[in-house]
């Protein structure tokens, strides 16, 4: 089967979404974005809320493949560009707008367990993705004996996942919470002897 409409439809959601938000966003609108038909989104997607539960697996198939390529030699390194990669901002970063209408969807998300199942599933990547690093630092002597994978994990996802929504709420900048985050791994993870080298 021909995936090309359904590629157009979710291309046409993101360019719908970050223009119009969430709460107001129509099939209509999303017709708008690209030669498919309102009546060809339907025959595709039964409703909004069907084509959004679509749409979210289809950028956490983006995001994972994004966020796979974050890759260094050492695990302490690695953890540094998970922490710069989560919080980067520029050109080629999904803007405020579509940061919004994300957290719209976040909003539906107590309310619609497909929103929450998929919205839990970046979730649950990113912690995992932290605490395999920490582990591998912990092994690899990078990271103090002490520390517990599990328990930064947590602390560095929540952060990440309440800088995004500060950033669209209050407009606070990512920048100064990057530079925080790095000094904690260095403060609170990196070992004696590793801090000792790189100084």
């Amino acid at each position: 089967m021909d995936d090309r409409p359904t590629r157009d439809i979710l291309d046409a959601t993101y360019l719908a979404l970050c223009e119009h938000g969430f709460a107001d966003l129509t099939v209509q609108d999303i017709a708008a974005h690209t030669e498919t038909s309102k009546a060809t989104i339907h025959y595709h997607y039964d409703s909004k809320r069907d084509l959004f539960v679509a749409f979210l697996a289809d950028l956490y198939e983006g995001y994972t493949d994004h966020m796979d390529g974050v890759t260094r030699e050492s695990p302490r390194e690695e953890l540094f560009a998970l922490v710069e990669a989560s919080l980067e901002e520029g050109d080629d970063v999904p803007g405020v707008d579509f940061r919004t209408a994300m957290l719209e969807i976040k909003a539906q998300s107590p309310y619609d367990d497909a929103f929450r199942e998929r919205l839990r599933e970046f979730d649950d990547y990113l912690f995992e993705r932290i605490r395999s690093v920490v582990a591998a630092g912990i092994e690899a002597g990078e990271f103090d004996d002490d520390v517990d994978p599990d328990r930064v994990a947590e602390f560095l996802t929540t952060t990440i996942s309440g800088a995004h929504t500060r950033r669209v709420a209050v407009d606070h900048s990512l920048d100064r919470l990057r530079e925080t985050l790095i000094e904690y791994v260095e403060r609170n993870l990196v070992a004696d002897e590793t801090a000792e080298v790189s100084a």
